[in-house]
């Protein structure tokens, strides 16, 4: 089984669907990768030889922010947007839809559920 990035890569699937479950990268910076390493996307996991797994680490290691470091990133560029005040900050901070979307009805999602304000007696 091929752990690259920290992160257990499923056997069964493809290695370009399977490199996708580490965060941070997707389809096509998957496919990407599989390319500059010179890998069959039609592959799978459990077919793969340490070496190219070695390969697929080296790239993945020096040429992308994934896993950990991309969190941390997020998580440091929402801090700052909600030090220095802006728009998009004030959102975050009072957990609305950041991005224009309307409030009045939806954003359920984003809001989350309403308690009702209304207390039955016995």
């Amino acid at each position: 089984m091929a752990h690259i990035a920290g992160v257990e890569l499923p056997k069964d699937k493809r290695i370009v669907i399977g490199l996708t479950y580490i965060y941070g990268i997707g389809k096509t910076s998957s496919q990407e990768i599989l390319k500059k390493v010179g890998i069959d996307v039609n592959k799978r996991v459990k077919d793969l030889t340490m070496e190219e797994e070695k390969d697929i680490r080296e790239v993945i290691q020096n040429e992308y922010l994934v896993e950990g470091e991309l969190r941390t990133q997020s998580a440091m560029d929402i801090k700052r947007l909600m030090e220095i005040g802006c728009y998009r900050g004030t959102r975050h901070k009072k957990n609305m839809p950041v991005r224009g979307q309307r409030t009045h009805t939806n954003a359920k999602t984003r809001r989350g559920r309403r308690k009702s304000s209304v207390v039955k007696r016995k």
